[in-house]
């Protein structure tokens, strides 16, 4: 992990086209503004690990449906031979 220290108005680049610009400092607060190309997704972590959460539970909830469709098709193709 990079650790960088940033006043008001200094900002990061990431990657060449990624911007990170600290906007303010007031107490234990600091409010950046991101500019990136609008093919890259920027979301707060929690919400990202709310998003992969779900995309696991939606691939485990379809997984049982996902093995039956197997078995039909296999159960088929036994029967077709």
């Amino acid at each position: 992990m990079l650790i960088l220290t940033r006043k008001e108005g200094e900002k990061i680049i990431v990657g060449g086209d990624v911007k990170i610009s600290i906007i303010s400092i007031i107490d234990n607060q600091v409010k950046i503004g991101i500019e990136a190309p609008a093919d890259v997704k920027i979301l707060r972590e929690e919400l990202y690990e709310k998003l992969k959460q779900s995309i696991s539970d939606s691939a485990l909830q379809s997984k049982p449906e996902i093995e039956e469709i197997t078995k039909l098709r296999l159960n088929k193709n036994d029967e077709s031979d």
